[in-house]
């Protein structure tokens, strides 16, 4: 399956660029193609920088239809999703949404782990009082925190405070985590389960797909 990712943070840096791309093709196999969205070098973190993602994401996703078979919005705020959902005819995905989804599968109260000071929508949403929430990584206000030693520090310390305040479920609340890989790490620290947005995501694209080709001619 051909799988276009787009990413809601600007970057040049090929590594950081295709990380979330690689996840997904190690996972599940698909073919991916990553870009990403101009003049957001920390992602969404906020209403405002929400609002200017959206009609990027929107360019961006008009843009790659016509070479894949479906699309993955890489970011829990799900910039864009009723948006070119509307417009396409092709399954496209919020990691946001699906990570929610997933982590209320789980049942019991879902720590949600993110920035600082701010819960995607889709996420907080979804969730209502399922949602047990902290304060968030103290050096994390935007997604590209995660990137700096502080912010993965912060992060662990954040995690094991949700899971000592009874958390049954971890839901990564950022993209940026699963950029620098904390999943897998949180899981063998905590012993709970962690769900990561983008791996989140790529399951739900798998059922999508196979309820499409179940739907009779």
């Amino acid at each position: 399956m051909r799988v276009g990712i787009i990413r809601a943070l600007t970057t040049t840096d090929r590594r950081l660029l295709n990380s979330h791309g690689k996840l997904l093709r190690d996972t599940f196999g698909f073919d991916v193609t990553t870009r990403c969205i101009p003049d957001q070098p920390s992602g969404v973190y906020d209403a405002d920088s929400l609002q200017g993602a959206v009609p990027k994401v929107v360019e961006l996703a008009l843009d790659m239809a016509s070479d894949v078979d479906a699309l993955i919005i890489s970011c829990a705020a799900d910039p864009g999703l009723p948006e070119v959902r509307a417009l396409l005819d092709i399954p496209v995905i919020g990691a946001g949404s699906a990570a929610a989804a997933a982590a209320l599968a789980f049942g019991g109260r879902v720590g949600v782990l993110g920035l600082k000071h701010s819960v995607p929508g889709p996420i907080s949403d979804a969730l209502g009082d399922r949602m047990l929430l902290i304060d968030g990584p103290e050096s994390v206000e935007t997604p590209d925190g995660f990137l700096l030693p502080t912010g993965i520090f912060d992060a662990l310390a954040a995690a094991h405070m949700l899971a000592d305040a009874g958390a049954d479920v971890i839901l990564e609340a950022s993209a940026g985590l699963t950029s620098i890989g904390m999943t897998d790490v949180l899981r063998r620290r905590l012993g709970i389960p962690v769900i990561d947005p983008v791996t989140a995501a790529g399951s739900v694209l798998i059922s999508a797909v196979a309820a499409r080709e179940l739907q009779p001619v």
